[in-house]
């Protein structure tokens, strides 16, 4: 793991090789997505790209367990006093079910927004009530495979009113995160969630697979 911002951002290169990327690119695209119509719900980020999704409890089960992710998480949460509640907000019980596809084609963007925290029942004998915590987003593509634009930005300072009021007083860079094929990026979404955006893809295409951490409630 990477951490770009302490109890915030996380990186993990390679979760999946560049193969495997291009093989579930593959299939992918054989999918019905819809594209987004980009005139936004009010109080909503303006979105415009393809989309597919689907509950896969098995797929995210295996996304999960088979890939070093829950190694990675549960040895960091073993790493520190209080990691569970001070990193991930609780004990970990895997990734949301609700699997999202997208994928970002020239002009394609999402606008700057924060990702919300959501309840939902956890599979299992029985179920468990959990919520979700971070942000998991999977990069199929990048500057490797042609793909032009697309970061992933934050704003730690939240949104920049004006250019002037920005000059008069100066906050923290944005922080900008590329496009590595196979590369998990994992951000702290709900109350403590970061204002960002996905920047417009200028050519190739962007392929992203999403889900999101979920801890016991």
């Amino acid at each position: 793991m990477r951490e770009l911002l302490p109890g915030q951002i996380v990186t993990i290169p390679s979760l999946f090789t560049g193969g495997l990327c291009k093989r579930y690119v593959s299939f992918l695209e054989k999918l019905p997505l819809t594209t987004t119509s980009g005139v936004p719900k009010r109080g909503e980020a303006v979105r415009v790209n393809d989309r597919y999704q689907i509950d896969d409890p098995l797929f995210a089960e295996r996304l999960w367990s088979s890939t070093g992710l829950k190694e990675l998480v549960l040895a960091d949460m073993d790493a520190a006093e209080h990691a569970p509640a001070e990193r991930w907000g609780g004990r970990v019980l895997g990734l949301n079910p609700n699997i999202r596809i997208y994928r970002y084609k020239p002009g394609h963007y999402f606008d700057q927004h924060y990702d919300e925290s959501n309840n939902l029942l956890f599979p299992g004998s029985p179920a468990t009530p959990a919520r979700t915590t971070w942000t998991l987003l999977l990069y199929l593509t990048s500057a490797a495979t042609g793909c032009v634009g697309g970061e992933t930005v934050f704003y730690p300072d939240g949104p920049i009113i004006s250019k002037k009021a920005a000059k008069a007083q100066p906050g923290p860079e944005p922080i900008s995160v590329s496009l590595e094929t196979g590369m998990c990026l994992l951000h702290k979404h709900g109350r403590d969630c970061m204002l960002h955006e996905g920047r417009e893809v200028t050519a190739g295409e962007k392929w992203v697979i999403r889900s999101d951490l979920c801890v016991a409630r």
